[in-house]
């Protein structure tokens, strides 16, 4: 017998490994759709904007359907825990900010996390390393969602429905461009690449 796979399984399946990263997505995920009463989206149906492309942004694909395949998946570069989800039905949305305490680093952890990731950890400090995580990922994922976050419901311009483009042959490699990717060089389509850059600096 087979048992299904919790929402938690199914992330760190998806990501590969379980992390805190990993869990802070996965947390406010559920409390973004918690809030808008939704549901995983089969299509656009729901929108997530998210400003870092950390290990969260996986967990938040998983949990709601968003990706960035079907459009409904925006990245601001903005390097912030925040997560902004929007029910296209509703026209509702919620941005989930999540708060600086949610890591709970120290020097000394920090100190730490640079030995094992530069590989000059001994197998105590790694073992601690690997403590000290599971430590994190269970406090972000039980800890009471006003330690954790600061949720508002916001009013966001819904971004249009993905559309569908033609493409048209770059002139210099011979691949297949997205016509609203193509630039002109020389009088030719050219797919970026083979643009080239044109900047004075601003």
């Amino acid at each position: 017998m087979c048992l299904e796979k919790s929402d938690w399984e199914k992330c760190v399946e998806f990501h590969g490994h379980s992390c805190p990263g990993l869990a802070v997505g996965y947390r406010a995920a559920k409390i973004g759709l918690q809030e808008l009463a939704g549901h995983r989206a089969e299509d656009e149906e729901l929108v997530a904007i998210v400003e870092n492309d950390a290990c969260g942004v996986d967990a938040v694909m998983v949990l709601t359907g968003c990706t960035l395949g079907k459009g409904n998946l925006l990245y601001r570069d903005h390097g912030k825990h925040v997560f902004t989800f929007i029910c296209r039905e509703s026209g509702k949305a919620v941005r989930v900010s999540v708060k600086g305490g949610a890591w709970r680093q120290n020097d000394e952890f920090r100190a730490l996390r640079d030995k094992v990731f530069g590989g000059t950890a001994d197998e105590r400090e790694r073992q601690l390393f690997r403590e000290l995580q599971e430590q994190r990922i269970r406090y972000i994922l039980e800890a009471p969602p006003e330690e954790f976050c600061e949720v508002q419901h916001v009013k966001v311009e819904l971004p249009p429905k993905a559309r569908i483009f033609n493409s048209v042959t770059c002139a210099f490699c011979g691949e297949p461009v997205s016509e609203a990717r193509a630039r002109v060089r020389d009088g030719k389509f050219a797919c970026i690449p083979c643009a080239g850059e044109y900047t004075r600096g601003w």
